[in-house]
């Protein structure tokens, strides 16, 4: 593939809900373009971008692909993306590095969920945006049904510059709102002619409303239109321009993916009023303690952001990367400043697809791809020897949902752990934990859905099979009154015995305070040598659990009095004693269960509050406050036990028909209501 300045690069994400047809819609563009020569089908699984077999399963995207094409002398750096809710995080990194956002939205569905999601990101980026309205030739397909829901949603910068000539089936092609003219698409190439006469006035009256929004954004244009002059399509065009480029103007295009209709005028589009990464402001990068711009000029210091990683057990580690200056060449060496490895990029390719396309070299604006880079992850930068410059990468999102996993064969212990550590250089959404206290080895992601893609891939991709088990909560004991018990231990045998007794009193702490022991012997009862292995004895059997099975916390316990004999007696005795008074003061104390409290801060559209607020309040939460974000959504920060969130992700999609979000963090423990302790209490084997 050849080279391209930057003023003629585009790159595009295509993003929105799913089943919106962003494949279909790759597929088609690349079509039209000439790259490919048939149309894959998301059904079948023949699509250049959804390739994965998980994909190809489930027929829909799982993360995001590249797939570049050349269009009227331009590049196309097309990234499809995913519209699960569970891989939200590809979006974000697509959107990071793409210039413009295109949003497919179905003209049946409208606009749905995760659309918004996207949209929001893209806002917060500044990100230039147009929308395109796809399946129009459906039943039950309304384009202004659609344009309405748009404008409500996404405000008054929505302009549409088409209007769909037919309707569902008889959808046949589309009226250009700049030029005045119709586009048909009746089985064969477009053909050009004047606005069907049944939507004549209508499509005047659209046009106008259009002409007066762009022409505002112009003094000199605006002058001449209330003289009378009306600009021509090319004034008008090159003004719609600046505004898309400052996120001030979305553009509205409409056609079907399946069809081929007006396939080629959104990739006109594309090219003629979408920026350039020259036309974007330059890139933020923090260097020697400071923040400064680097401008997108192949000319400066190479420079480049790896936005994402794949993980192949054959091919190894592929790294996309965006060139944000410079122009880099094969076997160029740069440094990865946060891990300061000199990493050579031996042989440079774009990828269409699973498909390597190489090439011979990447300006500043392009994006492609390079293999078996030693030490560089998603998110790192890649700069000149001696230049420490980093971008500031996209933050990993918090995990919603974890499952407990374990390897169905024993000896498959390091392989599944080495395979996991792989699958987290692709997917920085995943994160993989030991938890100590339960002995559980935790897998937490986005979602079910997600989960379940990864332990797939782990059989699939490095031949791990795994099983889960239910995630175990980390319930403590601790003790409510003060109680006393001597630990004794006598054990005869030929030659020297054991013997040891320990007299302790625990007392209640207050809560957090961990464990002290204090030590009250006098007169020798057991020598000095000894104490220490009496509290060693207690720390060890709290750790082991408690009267109810659970590590013990927040107690302190004093060691007053004992017995020792001058042969029998050793450490292992003392350790001894220590772990039975414990055992028998605990028994004694009041013993209660302690249960993990977690903080959750919930984000809702008012009209899901009084829903969510009535479930939290049946997983036994307790409600902190409420306030209503400036979009409007509604915050709830309430204080939950953590065993009634194991599944929240996935109930709080259902209960809101996926509209809300949250976020927990681990705030402290309470003591477990009483009628829950034969259900938490551990059976003694």
């Amino acid at each position: 593939m050849q080279s391209f300045p930057p003023a003629r690069i585009r790159n595009v994400a295509l993003v929105g809900h799913g089943g919106a047809g962003k494949t279909t819609l790759t597929e088609a563009l690349l079509l039209c373009s000439g790259t490919i020569n048939r149309q894959g089908r998301v059904e079948d699984g023949s699509t250049t971008t959804d390739f994965d077999p998980e994909e190809v399963k489930r027929g829909i995207s799982l993360s995001l692909a590249l797939a570049p094409f050349e269009f009227a002398g331009h590049k196309i750096n097309l990234i499809d993306c995913p519209g699960y809710a569970d891989f939200v995080y590809d979006v974000e990194a697509a959107l990071s590095v793409t210039d413009l956002a295109v949003f497919v939205v179905s003209a049946v569905e409208g606009v749905e969920v995760q659309t918004q999601v996207a949209w929001r990101m893209a806002a917060e980026r500044g990100i230039p945006r147009m929308i395109f309205v796809n399946k129009l030739d459906r039943e039950r397909a309304s384009f202004e049904r659609t344009l309405d829901q748009l404008r409500e949603v996404f405000g008054a910068g929505v302009a549409p510059l088409e209007l769909p000539i037919g309707e569902e089936a008889a959808f046949r092609g589309v009226a250009d709102l700049l030029t005045d003219t119709a586009i048909t698409y009746d089985g064969g190439a477009p053909s050009t002619g004047a606005i069907p006469a049944d939507m004549e006035a209508s499509e005047h009256q659209v046009r106008e409303a259009l002409v007066e929004g762009i022409v505002v954004a112009d003094d000199a244009l605006m002058e001449r239109y209330l003289e009378g002059d009306v600009p021509d399509p090319k004034e008008l065009e090159d003004t719609l321009a600046k505004g898309v480029a400052a996120a001030t103007v979305f553009p509205v295009v409409c056609g079907s993916a399946t069809k081929g209709v007006a396939i080629d005028r959104l990739a006109t589009f594309i090219c003629e009023i979408g920026p350039s990464p020259s036309d974007r402001p330059g890139v933020s990068v923090q260097a020697g303690g400071s923040t400064h711009e680097v401008a997108c000029d192949p000319g400066g210091d190479p420079l480049a952001y790896v936005f994402k990683t794949l993980a192949d057990p054959y091919v190894g580690k592929v790294s996309i990367f965006k060139v944000l200056s410079g122009t880099i060449r094969p076997d160029a060496v740069l440094t990865n400043p946060r891990s300061h490895a000199d990493e050579r990029l031996h042989s440079l390719f774009t990828l269409r697809g699973k498909e390597q396309v190489q090439v011979s070299e990447l300006p500043a604006g392009d994006i492609g791809a390079v293999s078996k880079l030693s030490d560089t992850a998603t998110g790192d930068t890649l700069a000149p020897k001696g230049t420490p410059v980093t971008v500031e990468a996209i933050p990993s999102p918090t995990p919603v949902l974890s499952i407990a996993i374990r390897p169905k064969s024993k000896g498959d212990e390091d392989k599944l752990m080495t395979a996991l550590h792989r699958l987290q250089e692709e997917d920085p959404a995943l994160q993989v934990r030991r938890e100590d206290e339960t002995h559980q080895t935790l897998l937490a992601g986005m979602g079910e859905t997600h989960l379940s893609i990864v332990t797939e891939r782990l059989q699939r991709k490095f031949g791990v099979e795994v099983e889960s088990e239910p995630v175990q909560v980390p319930y403590r004991e601790t003790i409510t009154k003060t109680a006393e018990a001597e630990g004794k231990y006598k054990k005869q045998t030929g030659g020297h015995g054991q013997f040891g007794v320990a007299s302790l009193r625990i007392d209640a702490a207050e809560r957090g305070a961990g464990f002290s022991f204090v030590d009250q012997i006098v007169g020798g009862a057991i020598p000095r040598q000894f104490i220490p292995a009496v509290e060693k004895g207690i720390a060890e059997t709290m750790a082991q659990g408690g009267h109810y099975g659970y590590p013990v916390v927040d107690v302190t316990v004093t060691c007053f009095d004992g017995k020792y004999h001058p042969v029998d007696s050793s450490e292992m005795s003392f350790k001894m004693a220590g772990s039975l008074g414990f055992k028998e003061a605990m028994a004694k104390a009041g013993p209660i269960i302690l249960e993990p409290i977690s903080a959750l801060e919930v984000v809702v559209p008012a009209a899901y509050q009084g829903d969510v607020m009535g479930d939290l309040n049946a997983r036994r939460g307790r409600v902190q406050g409420t306030e209503t974000t400036p979009t409007g959504e509604q915050v709830i920060r309430a204080l939950v036990p953590t065993s009634e969130l194991l599944r929240y992700a996935i109930d709080l999609r259902s209960l809101t028909g996926g509209w809300g979000r949250f976020t927990t963090t681990h705030d402290h423990y309470d003591a477990l209501p009483q009628h829950l302790y034969d259900k938490v209490a551990k059976k003694e084997d």
